[in-house]
C-alpha cells in the first residue's frame, strides 16, 4: 500500500508539473501568435524553381558524313568522288567550328558582324591530274583571316580576306552573298553567289608556268598575275528527315576568269561541283 501511495503522489507531482508547462506553453504561444501578425505574409511558394525542365543549352552539334563531286583539280576536265567528313559544332553566337576551319565573332550587333578566321589551305599535288605532271606539289598550308558580314532578312552580304601561312602564300579575298529561307517546317532552300580574287604568289602557284615547270612538262611558259581569279554560283537545301537527322545537298559551278582562264594548265573554264551530307544532330 504504501508503495501505492508513493506511485500516486508521483503520478499527481507527474501531472501537475505537465499541466503547468502547457499552460506556460500556451502563454507562449498566444505572445507568439500575436507577433506573428504584425509580421509581413511570407511570399508564395515559387513552384517553377522545382519543375523537371532542362536548362536551354547553347551549343549544338553536327556529325555526319558525305561526298563532294567535283574537277580532279581547279581548271581540270575530269571528275572524281572524293568522301569528306561532316562535322559542325556552334558554341552560343560566336564561335563555329565546321570543314572549312574555326571561325571567332568578335564583334556583333544589329546584323553585323566582324569575326576571325583559322582554316587551311589543301594545296595541289602533280599526280592529281595528268596535266599537272612536271608541275611540282602545293604544298598544304594553313590559313588565317577575317570576315566581314551583315545580315538582312535571309540575306548575309560578306567580304572575306585569307592569307596562306607557307605553301603557296596565297593572299585571297572573297566577296559574295547568300540567301536561306525556310520554306516548310522540314525544307531550309539557299543561294549564293560570290567573287574571288587573288594576288601574285596565288595567281602563280595554281595558274602560272615557270621557265623550269615548262621543260619539266610541256607546258607552254606562262605568268600570272593577280586579278580576279573566279566567280561562283551556288544554290544548296536542307531537309530534317527527324528532329536529329537532316539532309544537306548543294551544287554549284565556278568560271574562271583573267589569267586563270587563259592558263595553259586549265583545261576547262566552266568547273561544276556538287555535294551531298546526311548528319545527326545532338
Amino acid at each position: 500500500m504504501s508503495f501505492i501511495k508513493r506511485t500516486d503522489r508521483r503520478l499527481l507531482t507527474s501531472a501537475l508539473y505537465v499541466s503547468l508547462v502547457l499552460v506556460g506553453t500556451g502563454s507562449n504561444t498566444l505572445a507568439a501568435d500575436t507577433s506573428i501578425v504584425d509580421q509581413p505574409p511570407e511570399p508564395a511558394f515559387d513552384q517553377k524553381r522545382f519543375d523537371n525542365e532542362k536548362p536551354q543549352r547553347n551549343w549544338s552539334l553536327i556529325v555526319g558524313a558525305g561526298a563532294i563531286y567535283e574537277p580532279e583539280y581547279e581548271g581540270g576536265d575530269k571528275f572524281e568522288v572524293s568522301p569528306v567528313p561532316f562535322i559542325v559544332f556552334n558554341y552560343g553566337d560566336w564561335l563555329e567550328i565546321d570543314p572549312r576551319g574555326v571561325t571567332v565573332t568578335a564583334i556583333q550587333q544589329n546584323g553585323f558582324k566582324l569575326a576571325a578566321k583559322v582554316g587551311y589551305e589543301s594545296g595541289r599535288d602533280q599526280d592529281d591530274a595528268d596535266r599537272l605532271r612536271g608541275l611540282g606539289d602545293i604544298d598544304f598550308a594553313a590559313t588565317v583571316g577575317a570576315k566581314a558580314s551583315y545580315e538582312w532578312s535571309g540575306f548575309e552580304f560578306y567580304a572575306a580576306v585569307d592569307q596562306t601561312i607557307d605553301g603557296s602564300e596565297s593572299l585571297i579575298g572573297t566577296f559574295g552573298a547568300e540567301y536561306q529561307a525556310p520554306v516548310t517546317e522540314r525544307l531550309i532552300l539557299g543561294a549564293g553567289v560570290e567573287a574571288v580574287v587573288a594576288n601574285d604568289k596565288h595567281m602563280q602557284s595554281y595558274f602560272g608556268v615557270t621557265a623550269a615547270q615548262a621543260a619539266s612538262s610541256g607546258l607552254a611558259e606562262y605568268k600570272a598575275e593577280a586579278g580576279l581569279k573566279r566567280v561562283n554560283v551556288s544554290a544548296s537545301a536542307i531537309y530534317m528527315l527527324s528532329e536529329n537527322w537532316l539532309v544537306r545537298g548543294e551544287a554549284g559551278v565556278g568560271f574562271l576568269t583573267g589569267d586563270a582562264a587563259d592558263s595553259p594548265i586549265v583545261e576547262e573554264k566552266v568547273q561544276p561541283s556538287a555535294s551531298l551530307f546526311v548528319g545527326y544532330k545532338f
